[in-house]
């Protein structure tokens, strides 16, 4: 995700984004499983499905991560962690998967969360990150009750990181305000399929997001 103080997300020279099915693995004969290492693959799979469904099932209560205790923030990390072991595409900015819109489901950033802020000047509605891969850029878009939003320059560093430089924020998606030159930050993706993205910003903080609509742009 992107944020003032973490950056956040973010891509690289990619393309758009087939259709889900064009992206399933394709497997020969034999009742699914190739020669050529289908079997392995399955298996990586169903592991991989398993701890993404415990992982949404468990941040699902905690409002995005302001409701999170330490002992469930930490329980967060552990799965975090575990996927990102398992991360089936290695090469996240090259990879058509990375555009779209994403919705925000749990992050550690305060500053996104607004935990600072009185309950009432908190985002209370859904949080989305659009990525455009071909056109190096990134949006970050508040809805309810303010509907703030920010947009952001790509430049790749790695196969997973990129630097984001923050270029214009809109208060109530309104009054355009430019951001100052020191607004940038680093991100990683350090996890990517057709559903579920998990990145880390450059000052420790966690995203985990899952794709809304692979087809929107901005």
């Amino acid at each position: 995700m992107l944020s003032g103080r973490t950056g956040a997300l973010p891509a690289s020279t990619v393309c758009r984004r087939a259709g889900r099915g064009s992206r399933l693995p394709v497997l020969a004969f034999f009742g699914g499983v190739n020669l050529f290492g289908g079997a392995k693959m399955s298996s990586k799979s169903a592991s991989i499905a398993t701890k993404k469904q415990e992982l949404l099932d468990y941040i699902a209560p905690l409002q995005r991560g302001v409701a999170a205790s330490p002992e469930q923030a930490a329980r967060v990390e552990e799965m975090a962690a575990a996927l990102e072991r398992l991360n089936p595409t290695p090469s996240p900015l090259a990879s058509p998967l990375l555009n779209g819109r994403w919705r925000l489901e749990y992050t550690t950033s305060q500053s996104i969360l607004g935990t600072n802020k009185p309950a009432f000047l908190r985002p209370s509605g859904p949080i989305y990150q659009f990525i455009d891969g071909p056109g190096l850029r990134a949006k970050n878009q508040e809805t309810a009750p303010f509907y703030n939003s920010v947009t952001a320059e790509l430049s790749p560093m790695s196969k997973s990181k990129v630097a984001v430089q923050f270029k214009q924020f809109k208060i109530f998606n309104l009054l355009p305000v430019t951001a100052p030159p020191s607004a940038r930050g680093e991100l990683e993706v350090t996890f990517l399929d057709d559903s579920l993205r998990v990145s880390r910003g450059d000052k420790g903080n966690l995203f985990i997001l899952v794709q809304s609509d692979s087809s929107a742009t901005f």
